[in-house]
């Protein structure tokens, strides 16, 4: 399994905390991971994981691209960029 993480804002939008995946070759990137979550029924997945929403990612702790690797028992966060002031 593969274990989601949603922080601040994002976390709110989707009304969860975590979910997870099943760890399968087509979820082998961050961006697949990305788009699954995005084509869940409910809309407000494919809102709020849009790529046209500018998230950040992270793979065990560790700032993510798109073509970063996942797999079974790993952890992706998603959060919204932060900015202080």
């Amino acid at each position: 399994m593969i274990r989601i993480l949603f922080f601040a804002s994002l976390r709110e939008r989707l009304g969860e905390a975590e979910t997870t995946v099943a760890a399968e070759p087509a979820l082998s990137t961050v961006s697949a991971v990305r788009a699954a979550l995005a084509a869940r029924t409910d809309g407000r997945w494919a809102e709020a994981l849009s790529p046209e929403e500018r998230l950040l990612v992270a793979v065990n702790e560790v700032m993510a691209t798109p073509d970063t690797a996942v797999g079974d028992g790993d952890v992706v966060a998603f959060f919204p960029p932060v900015t202080g002031g």
